[in-house]
């Protein structure tokens, strides 16, 4: 196991370690730490369960352990699949102390976040991820949440976890799709706050499509950074934490508008960092030669950059007015004055929007 690095969380009593490095899923010292009462329950789904679930369930041997398995994919993230969760505590007796992990991607840490938050009024809560996406956004800052057919994590909660153990070896059998759906994310930071961490990746797209181990570790540590400094800021997402939404009410509108059997989230992403972006440039915030810049920069890491084809702008406009940083129908955005600087803007026009979306 390669030395681990750790970004902290600064939450006050609540605060907690980020660990980044390879290995961290064979210390199995370290994981039964993790764990300091009786009851687990372990989330998981059917494409890692198979490489990670019994070294997991070695490492906790003697725990009154259950794990559930579910098919992989977003559609899962379901209030059903959140009551079967809630049955399986139930059955396992779980008792305040009760830790909940979860191994796997977005999808497992959001639901097994949101079962954690609400058995018993919130018990222990650890990530475990096992894909890009979910170690340089959504394991880290408690957010949790199930969709709903009519949007995306309209039901929720804060709740942070106890720890986040992001092993890089995982990524090794990460389907490419996956890998560059979470480069979307990681280029999301260089976007709001960081101009120099942009230019960076605009260098290091060989490598990290190759997953060369450096540049791989150097991509997570400096997103996880940003993130656990704007959580720590504003953990409720009452102001400066909105920039991490970036492209993500126009991805948002997509997934649900595909009924999330279409792109993966950071493919979605993607495309709403550049419908982002050309507002920016249409509303004369920013300059159109930014916008393409990041146009560039998400291709090469072979992600999409336009909306997908038989997708009505005026349902997406639609789906946008249910966003949750929506006020009274009204279109609140993330938007940009450039690279490394993204500000929230109110009471955006729905016209202007439409413009992007049919362009």
């Amino acid at each position: 196991m390669t030395p681990a690095r750790r970004v902290h969380v600064a939450l006050g009593e609540r605060g907690y370690d980020i660990l980044i490095g390879r290995g961290l899923l064979d210390d199995a010292e370290g994981l039964c730490a993790l764990v300091p009462g009786r009851h687990v329950l372990v989330l998981s789904d059917e494409n890692v369960a198979p490489h990670y679930l019994l070294k997991l369930e070695a490492a906790l041997a003697g725990k009154a352990l259950r794990a559930c398995v579910l098919p992989a994919g977003e559609r899962e993230k379901n209030l059903g699949r959140f009551a079967e969760l809630m049955s399986a505590l139930a059955s396992l007796g779980a008792s305040r102390d009760a830790t909940v992990i979860a191994l796997g991607g977005g999808v497992v840490g959001d639901l097994a976040g949101f079962a954690a938050a609400c058995w018993m009024r919130g018990v222990r809560f650890v990530q475990l991820p096992t894909t890009l996406l979910a170690m340089v956004d959504s394991a880290v800052g408690g957010k949790t949440a199930v969709d709903l057919p009519e949007g995306k994590n309209l039901v929720g909660a804060f709740h942070q976890p106890a720890a986040v153990l992001a092993d890089l070896a995982t990524l090794d059998t990460l389907p490419p799709r996956q890998l560059r759906a979470g480069l979307a994310e990681v280029v999301k930071y260089g976007a709001i706050a960081d101009a120099g961490f942009f230019a960076w990746l605009e260098t290091q797209a060989p490598a990290l499509l190759a997953r060369e181990p450096a540049a791989l570790a150097e991509a997570v540590a400096r997103s996880c950074g940003h993130k656990a400094g704007i959580v720590a800021r504003d953990e409720t997402e009452q102001g400066e934490r909105m920039l991490l939404n970036f492209g993500h009410t126009f991805g948002h509108a997509i997934e649900t508008a595909q009924a999330y059997g279409g792109l993966l989230h950071g493919e979605a992403v993607a495309v709403g960092m550049v419908l982002a972006a050309r507002l920016s440039t249409r509303l004369g915030l920013a300059p159109g030669a930014d916008a393409t810049r990041l146009q560039a920069l998400l291709s090469s890491f072979g992600l999409p950059v336009a909306v997908p084809a038989g997708l009505l702008p005026e349902t997406l406009l639609s789906h946008m007015r249910l966003d949750k940083k929506a006020i009274s129908g009204r279109l609140r955005l993330v938007l940009w004055r450039g690279v490394g600087r993204a500000e929230v803007f109110a009471d955006v026009a729905p016209d202007a929007v439409l413009a992007v979306l049919v362009s």
